[in-house]
């Protein structure tokens, strides 16, 4: 680990920041999506910590420094709102005015209503349905078989959230729910295009498709709200806290404020831990130390894989802990985080004006070689509690940070290492011959063409 140095936005005099002037029309649109995450490293190794372009006719700051990323998540977080693409016609469509996308006042009454369905004590009760689902999962799974890691991991995490969020067994119906969200995380994957501009504004093809599968997801959402609604039952689900949660005034969530929180937990929930697990397998793959080392401390705390995990487990698995973290810095679900600025303000010695698009991207910071020895390297053991104390603060930021980092963090990190172990105490995996892996960062960072691997029990 190397001494955190100082930024090399706050050593330069000029009030302008350096970046790529791109196209006279467009800006730095063409780049940017012709290759996403080669284009943000290589701005950040180009010009600096504070980067300025131009999509279209938005200016955006793209800024790499942790002092100043803290800046604007936390110590000035009340300058800066969610980024204009989240209040785009998709976007909202499909989480309305969930934390996700809320602000102000209605945002604050909202994470009070919803924090304490995340309260430790809850969430643990919820370790034995993730370690239940997930053994159905791989019960059918056979020596030698080829599968999709993704599919499976997108599987497993949407069947966990649909039980732990509205008691919902969604086994059955699983492959249409998936087809669903697959259909709506589509367009995200060309968010700085023109079609996407038009697409989200005009009625056409894609947006009418949009919006009618939004609409299936709907229904089954206010069905379930409704009947909950009418027999009062607690059925010790998260839905049933939301639906119980009551402000300082006896107010409570009207039927929409639900709706919008369960589509921001169901979608966030679901993507979020299935990415971690499937980039996880990827890596343990790539790097068969780590992967003995893992199935090591599964042997010795598991005795010798005869039992499950438990959540009481999860303290003596130090390493399983660490192997999801660092997966987390190489691959973040969410690449990026985003903000508007409210006012004219400065960031790392630079004036930003009101309106500006700022972006923090965790892609490039994780893998910033002044904070992280070998950052490209898969190293699990650089999370032992001495090396983690080393690193400067946010320049690993997986969930975010501030008083918005996500609500769901600790449930996400706990469901990532029961589901974790529970699979590799039975089965370890080889790449599929012939396959290989890209990613595809749209709304959040996927595998294009899955994670296909061979299947060993051991």
């Amino acid at each position: 680990m190397k001494d955190e140095p100082e930024s090399a936005s706050e050593m330069t005099p000029s009030l302008v920041p350096p970046g790529p002037k791109g196209n006279w029309l467009t800006g730095v649109m063409p780049e940017f999506n012709r290759d996403s995450l080669g284009f943000v490293t290589r701005i950040a190794r180009d010009y600096g910590d504070v980067v300025r372009t131009r999509f279209l006719y938005l200016t955006a700051y793209f800024i790499s420094h942790p002092r100043d990323i803290e800046r604007v998540l936390t110590t000035d977080h009340k300058n800066f709102i969610k980024p204009r693409s989240f209040r785009t016609p998709f976007f909202q469509r499909i989480v309305g005015h969930g934390l996700l996308t809320s602000e102000g006042d209605f945002w604050r009454r909202q994470r009070r209503l919803s924090q304490p369905a995340f309260h430790r004590e809850r969430t643990n009760r919820y370790g034995e349905i993730m370690v239940d689902y997930t053994e159905r999962l791989i019960d059918g799974w056979r020596d030698g078989e080829t599968r999709d890691l993704h599919q499976d991991m997108m599987r497993l995490t949407m069947e966990i959230v649909a039980r732990t969020l509205f008691s919902a067994d969604v086994a059955g119906d699983a492959e249409d729910v998936g087809r669903a969200l697959k259909e709506i995380a589509e367009p995200f994957a060309s968010q700085a295009t023109l079609k996407w501009i038009l697409d989200n504004r005009l009625p056409t093809p894609a947006h009418r498709r949009f919006f009618r599968t939004v609409q299936k997801l709907d229904d089954v959402v206010f069905k379930v709200i409704g009947e909950r609604r009418a027999n009062g039952a607690d059925a010790g689900d998260l839905l049933s806290m939301l639906l119980q949660a009551q402000d300082e005034d006896g107010g409570r969530m009207t039927d929409r404020q639900l709706r919008d929180e369960v589509m921001t937990l169901f979608l966030a929930g679901q993507e979020t831990t299935a990415l971690a697990l499937t980039w996880t397998w990827h890596l343990l793959m790539l790097y068969p130390q780590a992967e003995a080392r893992l199935h090591a401390e599964l042997a010795e705390v598991l005795d010798g894989g005869e039992r499950l995990p438990t959540v009481a487990d999860l303290p003596r698995l130090p390493y399983t802990e660490m192997v999801i973290k660092e997966s987390l810095r190489l691959y973040p679900p969410a690449w990026g985080v985003g903000r508007e600025a409210v006012t004219d303000c400065e960031i790392g010695g630079y004036p930003i004006r009101r309106g500006a698009q700022v972006f923090m991207m965790s892609w490039v910071v994780h893998r910033d070689p002044r904070f992280y020895d070998a950052p490209e390297e898969f190293r699990p053991e650089r999370w032992n509690a001495e090396e983690a104390r080393r690193l400067p603060k946010f320049a690993y930021f997986p969930f975010g940070g501030g008083p918005r980092v996500c609500i769901g963090n600790a449930f996400a990190m706990m469901e990532a290492v029961l589901c974790l172990a529970t699979i590799a105490r039975r089965f370890r995996f080889s790449p599929a011959f012939g396959h290989h892996v890209t990613i595809m960062p749209a709304m959040s960072l996927r595998p294009r063409d899955g994670i296909k691997a061979v299947v060993h029990a051991h």
